[in-house]
């Protein structure tokens, strides 16, 4: 029998995966669940609390992301082994990395100003190393390109360029503009369309993962069931996008209708019998001025996955060191010893 000592409260308004992500949390907190031991996988979790496996496998990546839990290939997943740390936040677990690192420093006879001077230049020198790169972010949704690449931008510290994946078929010359980037970056929903486009790089494409900003969603939650509710955007992908992430999250009770049109009067009219209007950000300052009193207006916002941030920043560096000594190789020996010492 799977041990899961907690349901799904559906009248709470919090939606589903917040609820599995909040209650697993608090099992590893109290040390229900214990450093090491083996989770119920995402199919027993569904099946025990009769939701979407799908929407397991958002809390469980989002409890990953946060290193609480780990996924180990062909075992499971796990509690973090690091769970005496895991009660506490990600600064307390980075401190306990400094002091262990600072430790060895002085062990070898270093001081600690001599530790600060280390950590300060090797830090400088990943910010340079970051700033040297360029990514090609491509995306089908004008609505959030610039806003992605921008998010991403500001997560790395590497240039980033967005490019709109159907201008690659309109226009060759942004397949140029991407083939001279360091690294090619998608969402997870058209890495395969992308590895196709560019067979040759295979190595040098990395997806992410967007979440919906969790304060979106818990509005949506909170709507009354059966209300009526206009969702406005600039494109069916956004669309889709926006009622996946409602189903994740098991907002399935509203009746929901979609505007991609740019008829003022026409919105006006869908507006009349609705309650909320959930709007996307492109169509925020539009829609607003048209929403009366007694509608809801919710703006749906996405954004970059910190773990899959995090992760490309990793990806960024590694893709930077290799570089590097590949070049050292093709100058030379001599060169390379140089660029040992």
């Amino acid at each position: 029998m799977v041990d899961i000592p907690f349901e799904i409260d559906r009248t709470s308004g919090l939606p589903i995966y917040l609820q599995i992500k909040q209650n697993i949390a608090h099992l590893i907190a109290c040390n229900y669940w214990k450093p090491g031991q083996k989770l119920p996988t995402e199919r027993q979790m569904a099946a025990k609390l009769g939701v979407s496996r799908n929407t397991v496998s958002l809390a469980y990546r989002q409890l990953e992301n946060e290193g609480l839990i780990t996924s180990r290939q062909g075992r499971g997943t796990f509690v973090a082994d690091t769970a005496g740390a895991l009660g506490g936040s990600r600064r307390e677990r980075a401190e306990k990395i400094i002091d262990s690192a600072l430790d060895k420093v002085l062990s070898l006879g270093l001081s600690p100003d001599d530790f600060l001077a280390l950590t300060q230049q090797c830090v400088e020198q990943k910010y340079q190393a970051l700033r040297e790169v360029t990514i090609a972010f491509l995306e089908c949704n004008r609505e959030q390109l610039d806003y992605f690449a921008r998010e991403i931008e500001l997560g790395t510290g590497v240039k980033v360029v967005p490019v709109l994946l159907d201008d690659l078929d309109k226009c060759p010359e942004m397949s140029s503009v991407v083939g001279k980037a360091d690294l090619i970056v998608t969402t997870f929903f058209h890495l395969d369309e992308v590895c196709n486009k560019f067979p040759d790089r295979q190595e040098e494409i990395l997806g992410i993962a967007l979440d919906p900003v969790i304060e979106s969603v818990v509005k949506i939650a909170r709507l009354p069931h059966g209300a009526k509710v206009l969702l406005v955007c600039i494109s069916e992908a956004f669309a889709e996008r926006v009622l996946k992430s409602m189903d994740l999250a098991g907002i399935r009770e509203l009746e929901v209708e979609v505007y991609t049109g740019r008829d003022p009067q026409r919105l006006k009219e869908l507006l009349e019998d609705k309650q909320a209007v959930i709007v996307s950000p492109g169509r925020l300052k539009e829609v607003t001025s048209m929403v009366g009193e007694g509608i809801q207006l919710i703006e749906f916002i996405y954004k970059p996955d910190a773990g899959s941030v995090n992760l490309l920043r990793s990806s960024v560096l590694e893709h930077k060191k290799s570089n590097s000594k590949q070049e050292a190789i093709d100058r030379g020996p001599d060169a390379a010893m140089g660029d040992i010492g």
